[in-house]
Parts: C-alpha cells; sequence; structure tokens
C-alpha cells in the first residue's frame, strides 16, 4: 500500500507546480506512510478522490455558466460577433442599428446558457473512464491538466451534442430571428460583401470554449484552495 505514497512523493519531488497545493498533498502522504494501515490512503482512494473533485469542479463549473447571464455578463467568455462578422457590426452600429446587434449578441449567450447543462452527463462519463495512469497524468500535471484531458477526450462529443440542443435554444430564444435580421440588413446595404457565417456552429463552438474556461477555473480552485475540497476524501488524500 505504501507504494502509492512512494509514487506520490516521487511525482511532488520533481514538479515545481503550485509549490503549496503540492506542499499539503506531500504532507497527506507523508503523514499517511506514518499512520496505521488502516488509516493508509490507497490507490483506489487516490483515483476516487481526483474524480470527486473533477466531478464537484464541472457540476460548480457547468451550474455557474448555465444560469441567466451565465456567459451574458461574464467578458472572458460572453459570445460576441464572429470575426468574419466584425465588418457587419461596425458598419450597422455606424447607422444607429445598435440594438439590432446588441439584441443578436445576447440571443447567442442566452442560447449557450440555454445549452450548458447538457455537457454534465458527458463530462461524468470521461471522469468515470480515467484510468490510474490517468490520475497520475493529471495529478503530475499542469494546473489545467483536467481540464485539458476533459477536452481531448469529449469535444468532438460535446460539439455533436451541443449543437442540436443550440439549434433549438437559438430557436427558442430569438437568436435565429435576429442573426437573420442583422444579416439581411447588412447584405441589403449597397457595396457590401455579402456575409452570413454559419450560426449554430459559430455558438456551438463558442458555448465549448466558455465551458472549459469556467471548468479550468473550477479546477484551479481546487488545486490551490484548501476550503475547496468540501468532502471527508478530498481531505484525506489532498490535506
Amino acid at each position: 500500500m505504501k507504494g502509492i505514497y512512494i509514487l506520490i512523493l516521487s511525482l511532488l519531488i520533481t514538479t515545481n507546480l503550485n509549490a503549496q497545493f503540492w506542499k499539503d498533498l506531500k504532507k497527506a502522504a507523508e503523514e499517511a506512510i506514518e499512520e496505521t494501515s488502516d488509516q493508509e490512503i490507497t490507490e483506489e482512494e487516490v483515483g476516487r478522490a481526483l474524480k470527486e473533485a473533477l466531478t464537484i469542479g464541472i457540476e460548480k463549473g457547468v451550474d455557474r455558466v448555465s444560469k441567466v447571464d451565465g456567459y451574458f455578463k461574464d467578458p472572458e467568455i460572453k459570445i460576441i460577433m464572429p470575426d468574419e462578422a466584425k465588418a457587419v457590426e461596425e458598419k450597422l452600429r455606424m447607422l444607429g442599428q445598435d440594438k439590432l446587434v446588441d439584441d443578436a449578441i445576447e440571443s447567442m449567450n442566452r442560447a449557450a446558457e440555454d445549452a450548458a447543462t447538457a455537457a454534465k452527463d458527458i463530462f461524468i462519463v470521461a471522469i468515470k473512464e480515467l484510468t490510474l495512469q490517468d490520475v497520475m497524468n493529471i495529478l503530475n500535471g499542469e494546473d489545467n491538466a483536467a481540464t485539458r484531458y476533459l477536452e481531448d477526450h469529449t469535444r468532438n462529443e460535446l460539439v455533436e451534442k451541443f449543437k442540436p440542443i443550440i439549434k433549438a435554444s437559438l430557436e427558442k430564444v430569438g437568436a435565429t430571428k435576429h442573426w437573420n435580421t442583422v444579416f439581411s440588413y447588412y447584405n441589403k446595404l449597397p457595396f457590401v460583401k455579402k456575409v452570413n457565417p454559419d450560426l449554430d456552429d459559430y455558438v456551438t463552438n463558442k458555448a465549448i470554449d466558455g465551458l472549459f474556461v469556467q471548468i479550468e477555473k473550477e479546477e484551479m480552485e481546487i488545486r490551490k484552495d484548501p476550503a475547496a475540497r468540501v468532502t471527508d476524501l478530498l481531505k484525506k488524500v489532498f490535506g
């Protein structure tokens, strides 16, 4: 059973990431070695603790972005007009059509907020499939190692699942109507190059980008802040 402690300690010695977090984890492992066998931290507990931490972070992250203004009022993940539509936005604002553009932007963010909860089940499945090697790679990785793992293993599935939900959400919140109004108005102007980006694809990918930004924040909080380790197992393993 002590093999896991030795492995953890060797990992800690070779990394210089997040000094306080790894110091806490190192201390917990050292103390566990000195305790009786019935108090030892097993490989299974280490794996369960990381999965538990990820699940907590995901639930908090998804809940945060799926609320009203979860995207719209967060400047870091707010969905704005795509790059190819910047000229459209600038031209319409010059013509006093601010509300037209603002309504389109708000409706895109409302659709993302509406669809975000669909990600939770996909993430939970990915977490359950983590192997012990995956766990150790994440523990020994960068501060956002878990987030990057989830993105690598779930992004394609998220796009596939999100797109029809986003499409339905865009219709429900009126985004499609606002989008069509914006580009119909713009494309009728003289001497402009007609533009009409794929709304469903754009909002789907921006919504997923924002979701991972929020999950990364939650992961870093659990790594850095002992108060974020809210269960007995997390406290036992992570100190």
